[in-house]
């Protein structure tokens, strides 16, 4: 190619020369000619592998089954080579044309060098983020951080990128360059604190899969409640449920502690555990009376007759005297109560009878008597698990007057003017 471009910009001097043009004159007047007629023809190259690159890809693209190649077009990576192949031309016409003009020949040269490095870098980056489009589509790879191994290659490439440039630029060698800035690396390494951290974070979160793009995180540190969307080098993007989204430094996923509801999400439930305060002084044994009306209470009618003969019959066995409801063996209001929860949890249609179900009694605190329900629901949708969630607990609540307990609340204070 150069003893191509050397015919095509040399033969005018000597032609000029030979018309009776002073050297002067005809030096400056094939320069003008050569430059204008470079332009011209790093045009037409431009349009050619325009031309070449961008309409014939894209004809192909439409016919393969791949997606890669539509990407590859919607992120203008051939656009891009288009631009560089008349770069490239012009680079190696710019020695032949000013040949005789060594300053410029140095000055154009660093600048068409320069640009091409930062395109090549460019068409790179295009071709990178085809990719991770691309990927992104496959459900094996919609969840994974590819963001970040990205920005690690590209963080790479720009590093050589810019000591290929600084050594146009100024002449220095790229081993002595790449020595000075490993006698710099202390600052270098300040600079570039968040983005190492988030490096290191970024292979630890990929290593252990601590979070996935669509993983549901809380971060109170943060005020993070809602879905991870982006996971790149140096942030997490994660969207609440209030449609705000929270930015969080990669490198506190390692370093802080946080709550991924992936586990639950992949589980066949979602817990229930919330408890209400029973108010003490309405815990008593149950009587006769107390138990022949409950009875009627369908759902535990069953437990209450099998209970009590096995109580009268300790009892009888063992010569209690009953005339104090405190002897004996005997049943509490409470205990019935925990035992009704119980039995309307596993009829209950929203709730997984296969996990762990239980109504337990919590220590007890100068509010009450705390009676926690610890269930899990079956559907995890957020919407419909509270609905179910506020369904049971409304239930426990309107229940509770029907075995004589009552919930505990604060007294209301009313002020009064002096």
């Amino acid at each position: 190619m150069p003893n191509f471009l050397e015919k095509i910009f040399n033969f005018l001097y000597p032609l000029f020369r030979d018309w009776g043009m002073s050297r002067n004159i005809a030096s400056y007047l094939s320069l003008t000619i050569n430059i204008a007629l470079l332009i011209i023809m790093a045009y037409a190259v431009y349009y050619v592998a325009k031309f070449v690159l961008v309409t014939l890809t894209a004809i192909f693209a439409q016919k393969t089954k791949t997606k890669f190649d539509d990407f590859l077009i919607n992120n203008k990576t051939t656009k891009y080579t288009a631009y560089l192949i008349p770069f490239f031309f012009i680079y190696k016409a710019v020695p032949i044309i000013l040949d005789k003009y060594e300053y410029w020949e140095l000055i154009f040269g660093k600048i068409v060098g320069v640009y091409i490095v930062l395109l090549l870098l460019w068409i790179i980056r295009t071709v990178f983020n085809s990719l991770k489009d691309y990927l992104k589509q496959k459900p094996e790879y919609s969840d994974k951080p590819i963001d970040s191994f990205i920005q690690v290659v590209m963080m790479v490439l720009w590093i050589f990128g810019v000591a290929i440039i600084i050594s146009k630029l100024f002449g220095i060698k790229q081993g002595e360059l790449l020595t000075i800035l490993g006698t710099l690396s202390a600052i270098i390494i300040l600079i570039f604190r968040d983005t190492i951290l988030g490096f290191v974070s970024s292979v630890q979160v990929a290593i252990n899969d601590m979070v996935r793009i669509g993983d549901w995180i809380t971060m109170e540190k943060f005020g993070a409640d809602g879905d991870v969307i982006e996971i790149n080098l140096t942030t997490v993007k994660v969207r609440n449920f209030d449609n705000t989204i929270t930015t969080i430094p990669t490198y506190a996923l390692s370093s802080d502690s946080f709550q991924n509801w992936r586990g639950m999400q992949k589980s066949n439930g979602r817990r229930i555990k919330r408890h209400i305060l029973i108010k003490t002084s309405t815990i008593r044994f149950l009587n006769d009376e107390d138990l022949a009306l409950m009875k009627k209470i369908q759902l535990i009618t069953p437990y209450i007759e099998s209970r009590q003969a096995e109580i009268e019959k300790f009892n009888t066995m063992h010569g209690i005297d009953k005339s104090l409801a405190l002897n004996g063996r005997n049943m509490t209001n409470l205990g019935l109560f925990r035992k009704y929860i119980i039995q309307y949890m596993l009829n209950h249609p929203g709730l997984n009878k296969e996990m762990h179900m239980m109504c337990r009694q919590l220590q007890s605190t100068a509010h009450g008597v705390p009676l926690e329900i610890y269930t899990f629901s079956s559907d995890k949708r957020w919407a419909n698990y509270e609905y179910i969630m506020a369904d049971i607990f409304d239930h426990v609540m309107a229940s509770i007057v029907y075995f004589d307990l009552e919930i505990f609340e604060l007294p209301s204070q009313i002020g009064h003017l002096d």
